[in-house]
């Protein structure tokens, strides 16, 4: 859909600033939630029913369009529709738009909760080591390779999502303790252990480059000194998986993943670990106490005499 589509969508311009201000959703689910009202109305074009969006939508409309969507996307994303679409009729009823909401009565099958991956401990310190490698056979500049370990040791020591790591400011650093005050899902502050390596790495990197270490100044910033954003982080860490022959589905995420699982593998108790992640379910964490329990059953297996 073009910008100037997008912009004739009457309340989704106020709609998104709503869930990033008001609701303070992460740019992610922003942008996700904007795509499923963008793919409605689309859909509503093709049925001619586009000026009726606001109160003329009925359950039959809206089981037409999750047919359709149904066979094009993952069954994540059509959920993800759903409670974009929710919401959205949820605020123009607020906003006196509409009278009712066709999609509070939507129900989707649950979606099957999936092991997240992860890297094991050998893999997380191939991982490490790349940049540093890089740089010896200069394949990267000093300063990427700096700053770039940067992004690796906050990702895998802090288990920052992220967006929080690419809105880090160094006033929420505090340099004696190695904590950082990160604003997570929701706006919802949590403490944060970075560990002493990243904080060597951030000591190292801002020594080496005289960067802004302000307290608004931005953490991780590309050459110019202009914050950096999710994808660039994104396309860093593909470099360096590629690099370390690992699997080159690893995303940022994933690192948080090892973060926590590491951490649970080590005896850290339960509890802890959902503080540090910021989950505002234990379930939430637990997932990660499955993948441990599999890693024990496999080293059974291969060790117990009896298999």
């Amino acid at each position: 859909m073009s910008e100037t589509e997008q912009s004739s969508i009457p309340y989704l311009e106020a709609y998104c600033k709503h869930l990033s201000y008001q609701r303070r959703l992460s740019p992610y689910t922003v942008r996700n939630y904007r795509k499923a009202v963008e793919c409605f109305v689309l859909f509503l074009k093709k049925d001619q029913q586009w000026q009726s969006c606001f109160s003329g939508i009925n359950q039959a409309t809206v089981r037409s369009f999750l047919i359709e969507e149904q066979g094009r996307i993952s069954r994540r994303t059509l959920h993800n529709y759903v409670s974009g679409l929710r919401n959205f009729y949820t605020y123009l009823r607020q906003e006196g738009q509409c009278s009712s909401n066709p999609f509070s009565q939507v129900l989707l099958p649950k979606l099957e909760r999936t092991l997240p991956q992860f890297l094991t401990e050998s893999q997380m310190v191939s991982l490490l080591e790349a940049p540093a490698k890089m740089l010896h056979s200069k394949l990267i500049s000093r300063f990427d390779a700096f700053r770039d370990n940067l992004i690796l040791e906050l990702l895998y020591g802090g288990g920052l999502r992220v967006s929080e790591l690419c809105s880090l400011k160094h006033g929420a650093i505090d340099s004696k303790t190695g904590v950082a005050r990160v604003l997570g899902k929701g706006g919802k502050e949590r403490i944060c252990p970075l560990g002493a390596l990243a904080m060597a790495s951030l000591e190292a990197f801002i020594e080496g480059f005289h960067f802004s270490s302000e307290p608004e100044a931005p953490v991780l910033v590309d050459k110019k000194g202009q914050a950096m954003q999710p994808r660039q982080v994104q396309l860093r860490l593909k470099r360096y998986l590629q690099f370390a022959g690992l699997p080159m589905s690893i995303t940022p995420h994933k690192l948080r993943h090892s973060f926590a699982t590491h951490l649970l593998n080590s005896g850290a108790e339960l509890r802890a670990v959902q503080e540090m992640l910021g989950h505002a379910s234990l379930s939430t964490t637990q997932l990660y106490t499955h993948v441990s329990i599999q890693r024990l059953k496999a080293i059974h297996a291969q060790a117990h005499p009896h298999g």
